[in-house]
């Protein structure tokens, strides 16, 4: 069981936007073997859990530690996860975290949180984020060594990084342009 990759995906369930059959299989692009099963209860549980786990998120975000343990024992004890010996390759043996007969949702549900909960005694309880680009609320893992992550994406730490550049450029232009300017930046 890869519980970093798992707590990765509760990131990915948090920020995906189920809105309907077609949204759900494409979040399990990666896991067409998942897609026959999808039944019709899943995409309703799966959007009630979105909102029980974003708050685990923005608890880590904000460093209380005591919340983020609460929470996770709260929606455990709601959503049990029994854990099985996989035996589907027997010079593998591994552990899933719900036997086949599970739906869809209860296996996303118990990879995310035995993910976010191993991760958390693991790792610690603030390496759960929410990007810092203005525009954008997806969640995070933080797995770096240094626990320096703060954006969701490449794509969103690009977007800030331009955006600082740019306010950066004008608050020099402004000052270039006030009166005064000239004779200031001659007598340095």
């Amino acid at each position: 069981m890869d519980f970093i990759r798992y707590a990765e995906r509760s990131a990915a369930l948090v920020n995906a936007e189920l809105t309907d059959e077609d949204a759900l299989h494409e979040h399990l692009a990666d896991r067409t073997w998942l897609h026959r099963s999808v039944a019709e209860g899943d995409l309703a549980s799966l959007r009630a859990f979105q909102a029980e786990l974003r708050p685990v998120f923005e608890a880590s975000d904000v460093d209380d530690v005591g919340l983020v343990v609460s929470s996770l024992n709260d929606l455990l004890a709601r959503h049990p996860v029994t854990p099985m010996i996989s035996d589907h390759d027997p010079d593998n043996l591994h552990m899933h975290v719900t036997n086949r007969a599970s739906s869809v949702a209860e296996l996303l549900v118990a990879e995310a949180l035995m993910g976010l909960a191993t991760l958390v005694c693991d790792l610690g309880a603030t390496r759960l984020g929410i990007c810092r680009e203005p525009r954008c609320d997806h969640v995070f893992v933080d797995t770096s060594p240094n626990q320096s992550r703060r954006y969701c994406s490449d794509r969103c730490s690009s977007r800030a990084n331009v955006a600082a550049f740019r306010a950066r450029q004008r608050r020099a232009e402004q000052a270039r342009n006030e009166p005064g300017a000239e004779a200031e930046a001659a007598a340095r």
